[in-house]
């Protein structure tokens, strides 16, 4: 693996029961990119995501991290190798306040995530991390409030603060952008790009214009296949990603 990738995967292939999802795919994403993963519904993107956090075992194939093979590495220790993903519906504690949501990923940070016996008191001693990381996604002045009560974009935003908790190397976001208002896509889209400043970023995404706005690097799937790979003005105009995305108002 050369030093600019930071991860790889060769002939990732998973069949179901005779089906198959995901064939051949050969990915490499450069260290400090937003690489986008996109391609009509049914192509694969999420049974690839799922087979990089291994939430999926591939059928054959091998999957690489930081030069290290992760093929067989159970989903807690890909997490711990610092590739952290963030799924596609919002996963906050509702009755939590924004800050505590945070510690609770800071807990499991510490590696005490389960010891629901502590006193709340000493837990305060997370608080200014929490706040850190509130401040850096742009909701620190609703530390206070119960998550439940936030607008979506806004636990959007929470998502990526108790991911970045994780202290991600690579973050894998499942189509970000889903469900947001036009009003939030921006704010989200910005949020993602300061995020991708000192680490790496992997998405799948429906949003084109997103897509064409923060994405270094694009791999286009097709029925389980890469169709296209590069940059997005030169995969916009490969005239096999204009037909696969015909009728889908995407092209």
């Amino acid at each position: 693996m050369a030093d600019d990738t930071i991860l790889e995967t060769s002939g990732l292939t998973k069949e179901f029961k005779g089906f198959v999802a995901v064939r051949e795919v050969s990915l490499k994403v450069r260290r400090h990119t937003i690489h986008a993963l996109i391609g009509p519904n049914g192509a694969g993107k999420t049974t690839v995501f799922n087979l990089l956090t291994k939430f999926l075992q591939p059928t054959q194939g091998r999957i690489a991290y930081n030069g290290r093979d992760i093929t067989a590495a159970r989903p807690a220790a890909i997490a711990r190798s610092g590739l952290v993903r963030s799924f596609q519906i919002s996963a906050v504690f509702p009755h939590l306040t924004v800050r505590e949501n945070v510690r609770v990923a800071l807990q499991r940070k510490l590696g005490n995530s389960f010891h629901f016996w502590r006193p709340e008191s000493d837990l305060d001693r997370l608080n200014g991390r929490a706040d850190e990381l509130l401040e850096s996604v742009g909701i620190a002045s609703f530390a206070e409030v119960q998550a439940g009560e936030l607008a979506y974009g806004r636990k959007r935003a929470l998502e990526i603060a108790t991911t970045l908790a994780l202290e991600p190397e690579m973050l894998l976001l499942d189509e970000p952008m889903s469900g947001l208002a036009h009003e939030d896509i921006g704010r989200i889209s910005d949020l993602v790009r300061r995020v991708a400043k000192n680490r790496t970023v992997l998405m799948v995404e429906h949003n084109m214009s997103v897509v064409a706005d923060i994405s270094d690097s694009i791999t286009v799937l097709q029925r389980g296949e890469i169709l296209a790979e590069g940059p997005y003005t030169t995969v916009s105009k490969n005239p096999q990603v204009i037909e696969a995305y015909v009728g889908t108002g995407h092209a």
